[in-house]
């Protein structure tokens, strides 16, 4: 029969009481009997019993009694010091506080493009360390830096049953998702809590292959903003608009966008109802662009919808052109787990590039504008807009 670990420690304290003070040949007879009980090692048992519960005198006051069970951990220099932790955290936050993952494959770059715009000066060993800092190692030196607040909303989406019957829903078979230009949209709600009256919405657009997304705010759910916002932001897609697909909501299931879908020969789609995974990425970027960076206050005024579009016009930029994603390739069920398999982390803007199905000449639009581009810069402008946000949602809370 085999002894628990506990068994085994009694076990040592009663022998090694006994063996510390017994003669050289009774020491052999009881090291055997320990072994016989313990199946240790005999060099090993020889160990425990000699040294286990020893005591020694550190002054005429003071005595240590050892205990063998103990160890001592052993103190490795780090690695990675303060000025590396310096300029990493410098960069992350300026990258939006993104994982360890996204942030790794994109770092590189970054500090290239920080010093060219003498944002940020690392040198020497400390640039050699972030260039080969591992992903684990990012999440792991910045752990104490991350703060997590979860926030929910609601939904405000009315169904418009009037022309549902001519919208197909939509089947992944009939769509190329490996081709930038077909889209998910949705609308985000600034209501604040208070669905009474007309408040600002954000028209979110989401590219299913490239994750390129555009937002607009409009003055409130009327079909003719929400048409025009979605002509403007096609003008801005650095690819043609192949498809669209859409929830339920009266705003796009309407005359206005089943003829312009026509005309323009793209497809349109909706999803089932009540199914939100239907619209995955969409709704995906609802929250880690719409909320996020705005919040869930309400804005109902002509200032506020102006603030936010001058917001967008900025986070576009930084969204498209400096936020990684992880595209979901596989994902595999063994009993109750899921193991799912993501691809190497790429920007917006990379995805672009790397598309066969884009022009050459749009391409290089991009990578001048991208050569321009300051991400701190960027950052900045960004929270700026937002401060004056949040003080107008402030001023209207308190009044």
């Amino acid at each position: 029969m085999r002894l628990t670990v506990k068994e085994k420690q009694k076990a040592t304290r009663i022998t090694a009481a006994r063996y510390q003070k017994a003669s050289k040949k009774k020491k052999g007879a009881i090291l055997d009997e320990f072994i016989a009980l313990t199946g240790y090692d005999r060099c090993y048992a020889s160990y425990l019993l000699k040294n286990h519960g020893r005591k020694v005198w550190i002054n005429n006051k003071v005595i240590v009694v050892g205990d063998i069970r103990k160890r001592h951990k052993r103190q490795r220099q780090r690695t990675y010091g303060e000025d590396v932790l310096k300029a990493l955290k410098q960069v992350w936050v300026i990258m939006d506080c993104i994982c360890g993952k996204r942030l790794r494959p994109m770092l590189k770059e970054m500090l290239v493009i920080l010093q060219r715009h003498k944002e940020i000066k690392v040198i020497g060993e400390t640039k050699k360390k972030l260039l080969r800092i591992s992903a684990s190692t990012i999440d792991r030196i910045l752990k104490p830096e991350r703060k997590k607040y979860e926030l929910k909303g609601r939904s405000l989406t009315k169904p418009g049953t009037l022309l549902k019957h001519q919208i197909p829903i939509r089947t992944f078979s009939e769509w190329d998702e490996h081709r930038p230009g077909f889209v998910e949209i949705d609308l985000v709600g600034h209501e604040g809590g208070n669905p009474r009256g007309d408040f600002i919405q954000t028209l979110n657009v989401t590219d299913i292959c490239t994750g390129w997304t555009e937002m607009q705010a409009v003055k409130n759910k009327a079909q003719i903003w929400v048409f025009e916002a979605l002509k403007d932001i096609r003008k801005k897609l650095p690819f043609d608009l192949l498809g669209i697909d859409s929830d339920n909501g009266g705003e796009f299931i309407n005359e206005h966008l089943v003829r312009f879908c026509h005309e323009e020969q793209i497809t349109f789609t909706r999803s089932r109802s009540y199914r939100k995974n239907d619209n995955c990425f969409i709704e995906q970027k609802n929250y880690t662009i719409v909320r996020r960076y705005v919040g869930y206050a309400r804005y109902d005024t002509d200032l506020a919808q102006n603030l936010l579009n001058e917001l967008y016009g900025y986070l576009r930029l930084y969204v498209n052109f400096f936020q990684p994603v992880m595209k979901l390739i596989q994902k595999t069920r063994i009993g109750s787990r899921v193991r799912k398999k993501y691809d190497e982390p790429q920007t917006p803007y990379q995805r672009v590039l790397d598309s066969p199905f884009v022009a050459e000449n749009k391409k290089e639009i991009l990578r001048q504008q991208y050569a321009q581009l300051n991400p701190a810069d960027l950052r900045r402008q960004i929270a700026k807009l937002q401060d004056k946000l949040f003080k107008i949602a402030d001023r209207k809370y308190f009044i």
